[in-house]
């Protein structure tokens, strides 16, 4: 099954260049159809007509963001060098606790498809 979600910009880039191997999203219903090996297009955003498609190698569930970042190395991310607290930060301009507490985070593992 192939989904299609949005990125922005810069993870848009680093997932291109293959340094970020992890998207993060909230565990919606959306996302739960998510199987290992489906594919996902992503669309960068703002749309310009640029996508890539990638191959589902890994799911794993969180009840937190934090947890998430605990457990995952930042350079799967290409989080580097950001702190555990500075990613979470950046995530919740995106997403809301109360949408993390409803839903729970989803890690997904990807492979760039040429």
């Amino acid at each position: 099954m192939e989904h299609s979600m949005g990125l922005y910009e810069a993870p848009f880039n680093s997932m291109k260049a293959g340094r970020k191997t992890v998207e993060v999203r909230l565990n919606d219903p959306k996302r739960r159809k998510i199987d290992i090996g489906d594919t996902i297009r992503f669309t960068k955003l703002p749309e310009d007509g640029e996508n890539l498609t990638v191959k589902v190698t890994a799911l794993h569930t969180y009840p937190t963001f934090k947890d998430m970042y605990r457990d995952i190395p930042a350079k799967y991310m290409d989080a580097d060098n950001r702190t555990i607290e500075e990613m979470v930060e950046s995530t919740y301009e995106i997403y809301t606790q109360q949408q993390e507490t409803e839903w729970g985070t989803l890690a997904i593992g990807i492979r760039l498809l040429k």
